[in-house]
């Protein structure tokens, strides 16, 4: 089958995982048709925080720039204690490790408007609003899937579309997971708590604030332009799940801190939350992304970046499977990498609500007492002020070879000199959109094994990158690209594989650390994970 006659990929739904999936399977040439059952993108503030992982993967195309138009970069969180007093200001790793600010808050509605324009004017997508997935089967042939699609609460009767993947990003209550059968493990909150996105808001922090107070436990995130999101636990009788809350008692809540008239409500609702997971993640032909596939509780904001993380993970794996360059088996590895670090942040959002948002007195007493002391020296101050106790995403499954400490973890982005201007870079411009296989300080001679027919490097669309650490410039000669420390940053990152090769995958994990002589057995591994260049054949 031809790259013409392949079926488009089919994305069901439009929200900001959705659009950002299809907008980076345009981008790799991949044609893509996407359905959204509402008529129109959200008109409500749900997700509220983007990180500098979600950036980083919106970075091909420019669209992290034109989405940090409408942030306010470099927020943190500041906690407070049982009685409103400052215990400590999070703010998270070192800022600009991954080539963006760490936290940063937006209005979904801005966000999504930005991801909607962009993938509209790209000519390989086909973007369908007022449109609902009906059924999904698998084809008799293998080669996809047939979806049945029909306008928004019309009569019976629907299109068939033939696709080759169906990527699932379609919320909480996926269709496409109650179609297919999937369940979800986990557990259920029966608290009620109240959200409000409010304008006029005169807050100038630019931080969010947990107001750990036992008799009401609090969340307030400032926006843009006066925006701002209130959360507030509810007691009994003043609310239930998916109620509106009566405008006295919101005016009641906010009145510690604003005044509110009735035109100042962008929304307001009271929710519980899930803190579930997928039975799985892949039925046949048919993936799930984002809440589709996990659910968590608000308080450590990963949710949407949760899901943008799938799709970074997933994407390029969909593209080299649909071009041919890859088996269907590499998309096996979508699950075995992004499932430990989505179920362990869905535990620790689940803790974070325990211990920060607690109605217990008592246990509010420990934490503080707990954290004032950790507070009085250096390790401790900096696990919580550099957000150490965030769970760490590390491939230690999937496409990935032998256990250098690099080996699975996510390479930083410095910047970095590029020949001939040299002008400073961030890396990843340097890198492309495949593999890069960066020569950390290696000699010719090592490069020269990557010529003797081990290396599936053609397979692979590897680029070849040398790495000089110090303060050696690059030069412009040469067969490869070359990259030089800018600013010590990559020394930080790379310091450690000196004299090493380092395969990096398109999401910008690292696959393998490798000395000259542990070449062949690495491209071993990678073909017979990828099926390609003498490992099993690709399917037709």
């Amino acid at each position: 089958m031809t790259g013409a006659r392949r079926a488009p990929v089919l994305v069901v739904g439009g929200g900001p995982v959705g659009l950002t999936a299809a907008n980076l399977l345009v981008a790799r040439g991949v044609p893509v048709v996407l359905v959204e059952r509402n008529t129109a993108t959200s008109d409500e503030a749900k997700a509220i925080s983007l990180d500098d992982e979600s950036l980083r993967a919106l970075q091909p195309d420019g669209l992290a720039q034109r989405v940090l138009d409408i942030v306010v970069p470099g927020t943190g969180t500041r906690y407070y204690d049982r009685r409103g007093r400052p215990l400590f200001h999070a703010r998270g790793p070192r800022p600009y490790r991954l080539g963006h600010p760490f936290k940063n808050q937006f209005a979904q509605p801005e966000l999504e408007k930005i991801l909607l324009d962009e993938l509209k004017s790209h000519p390989l997508a086909d973007v369908r609003f007022a449109t609902e997935l009906r059924t999904v089967r698998e084809r008799a042939d293998g080669s996809g899937v047939t979806a049945g699609l029909a306008a928004t609460g019309s009569d019976p009767g629907t299109e068939l579309l033939d696709a080759s993947w169906l990527l699932a990003c379609d919320g909480a209550r996926s269709s496409v997971r109650e179609l297919c059968g999937i369940g979800m493990t986990g557990t259920s909150h029966r608290q009620v708590w109240l959200v409000a996105d409010l304008t006029g808001d005169r807050h100038d922090e630019r931080y969010g604030m947990h107001r750990g107070t036992p008799d009401r436990p609090t969340v307030i995130v400032p926006g843009r332009g006066g925006r701002c999101r209130y959360e507030f636990l509810l007691h009994p009788g003043e609310g239930e799940k998916g109620t509106t809350p009566g405008f006295e008692t919101l005016r009641r809540l906010v009145a510690p801190y604003r005044t509110l008239d009735e035109d100042q409500v962008e929304r307001c609702t009271a929710y519980t939350f899930n803190a579930v997971v997928a039975d799985r993640w892949r039925l046949g032909h048919v993936l799930l992304l984002g809440d589709a596939a996990h659910m968590m509780p608000p308080f450590a904001g990963q949710g949407l970046n949760s899901g943008i993380r799938d799709a970074a993970n997933l994407v390029w794996k969909v593209e080299q499977v649909w071009r041919g360059t890859a088996a269907a088996s590499l998309l096996d590895t979508y699950e075995a990498e992004r499932r430990p670090h989505a179920t362990a942040v869905v535990n620790y959002s689940e803790r974070l609500g325990e211990v920060v948002m607690t109605t217990s007195r008592t246990r509010a007493l420990v934490r503080d007492l707990t954290v004032r002391a950790l507070l009085r020296v250096p390790a401790g101050r900096d696990y919580l002020t550099e957000m150490r106790f965030r769970p760490v995403a590390r491939h230690r499954a999937g496409l990935v070879v032998g256990d250098h400490p690099l080996t699975g973890t996510q390479l930083p982005q410095p910047l970095v000199l590029v020949p001939p201007s040299l002008r400073p870079r961030p890396l990843d411009e340097a890198l492309g959109e495949s593999y890069a296989l960066l020569g950390v300080d290696v000699t010719e001679e090592a490069w020269a094994r990557f010529d003797t027919g081990d290396w599936p490097g053609s397979a692979l669309d590897v680029r070849r990158v040398d790495v000089l650490l110090g303060d050696r410039l690059p030069s412009a000669e040469g067969r490869r690209a070359a990259v030089a420390d800018a600013d010590r940053g990559l020394e930080e990152a790379l310091g450690t594989a000196r004299n090493r090769f380092v395969l990096v995958k398109p999401d910008r994990y690292i696959a393998a650390v490798m000395g000259p002589d542990d070449i062949p057995a690495v491209a071993a591994v990678l073909r017979r994970g990828l099926r390609v260049a003498g490992g099993e054949d690709l399917p037709d």
